[in-house]
């Protein structure tokens, strides 16, 4: 019974057009009195929401968010993101289709930089795409192929869906990013590989081969850019600094790169960066906090117990435990965002994790696979909608055209499910 008023009151109040974050406060409200009407609490009690909320909030390692959006905006408006597609257009430009290559290494770069599908797929799309039209790629295969390479961003740190996840689900934040670089750089190659099929329908002229001497001198330019993720996950690795301490790094980095290296970030925009930094992390930190509150009265509800029962016929067999728990993400997925379905579902699956012996770092990273895949797929699909505007086509082409490469990405998907050590062998490597 707890199950349905838990999914009845979150699916109802999201169905009354409610925003998510006060959907989950609804939620939490329902579930309290729920408990209290049947004895499971001795009263209804506002005062312990009010201070879940705000604990919610309270938590050290969610400082990174905020950083990590305010080094991406530094990186964007300080000419980082141009002088990676510069680049990669310097190294893989004139291969068949090669302004694809070139969308799928800077999408891995600037993955490895920013950690925002949303912000990268903006950037790369604002400069790809226009590019790819003018050379007579097809918008639609052209607007599929960046939004693939956007969602590797959650993937490869430093990653905000990481750090969410970690502060939800209690796993270390510096494990999950150093696993989650392999699985992204797979994710990549995978996109890459479909390309390569998809840019054999493409009739458009290479570019001309660029001379090795331009190519070192784009790898010099950009080098600066490419010299942050080193710092990032070196300084992790080597324990210098946490994952919170990176976020600081990587906003002062891209801020001195982008104003006194390269120039182009000036000091009156300053603000205006700052502000939509500020914007977007007042939404994912109110998403948190209100989620915090429905996790603990999930958890006093024992629903995460209910589940596990639900779930008993596979615990045996963690393979398939992943594959159906994979599925079901899937599924949730098209209907929910990125944050509030890791917000949602983290405390719920993470006790069944725990009991079926699942490591819960290799869980995290398919889990934010999962969902990143998810911001390309309709109706919500905040990656596909931003894409799509910026190409100026509708949903539904941009959903055709991102097809093939949402087959590679479950393709991927689910070889990790089927292949823990392509997750936990390269984390122990990187874990030395």
């Amino acid at each position: 019974m707890t199950v349905s008023v838990f999914i009845f009151s979150l699916l109802g109040a999201m169905a009354l057009g409610m925003p998510i974050a006060y959907a989950l406060l609804v939620c939490g409200v329902a579930i309290m009195g729920y408990l209290a009407a049947i004895g499971g609490l001795p009263a209804f009690d506002s005062q312990i929401i009010a201070q879940r909320f705000v604990d919610g909030a309270d938590n050290f390692p969610l400082l990174a968010v905020p950083f990590f959006l305010l080094a991406g905006e530094f990186m964007t408006a300080g000419g980082l993101s141009r002088r990676i597609v510069n680049l990669a257009l310097a190294w893989v430009g004139h291969l068949r289709g090669g302004l694809g290559y070139v969308a799928v290494v800077a999408a891995i770069i600037m993955a490895s930089i920013s950690g925002s599908a949303v912000a990268d797929t903006a950037a790369l799309a604002a400069l790809l795409i226009p590019m790819m039209k003018a050379a007579g790629y097809d918008v639609k295969r052209s607007a599929g192929l960046i939004a693939s390479g956007g969602i590797i961003a959650p993937i490869i740190p430093p990653s905000i869906g990481f750090i969410i996840f970690g502060v939800a689900g209690n796993v270390s934040i510096t494990k999950l990013f150093l696993a989650g670089i392999f699985p992204g750089i797979l994710m990549g190659l995978a996109i890459g590989i479909a390309w390569f099929f998809v840019a054999k329908k493409e009739n458009v002229k290479s570019a001309p081969r660029v001379p090795m001497g331009e190519r070192l001198k784009e790898t010099w330019r950009g080098s600066l850019a490419l010299f942050l993720p080193v710092i990032i996950i070196g300084g992790m690795k080597f324990g210098i600094f946490t994952p919170t301490e990176a976020a600081v790094v990587a906003a002062v980095y891209s801020l001195v790169v982008g104003m006194f290296v390269y120039g182009e970030l000036k000091l009156n925009m300053l603000y205006k960066l700052t502000l939509a930094a500020g914007k977007t992390t007042a939404v994912v930190m109110f998403l948190v906090a209100a989620a915090m509150v429905s996790a603990w009265l999930i958890t006093v509800a024992n629903i995460p117990a209910e589940v596990a029962t639900l779930l008993e016929p596979f615990m045996g067999n963690k393979m398939l435990l992943m594959f159906i728990m994979m599925i079901l993400i899937v599924l949730i997925g098209t209907a929910l965002d990125f944050t509030p379905t890791v917000l949602i579902l983290t405390p719920v699956l993470m006790p069944v994790v725990l009991k079926a012996g699942i490591d819960p770092v290799y869980f995290g990273v398919l889990f934010i696979m999962n969902n990143a895949i998810g911001l390309i797929t309709p109706p919500v699909g905040t990656v596909l909608n931003v894409v799509s505007g910026v190409a100026r086509i509708t949903m539904d082409d941009a959903f055709k055209g991102v097809m093939p490469f949402f087959i590679a990405q479950l393709i991927v998907l689910f070889s990790l499910v089927a292949f823990p050590d392509l997750v936990l062998v390269p984390l122990k490597f990187f874990m030395r």
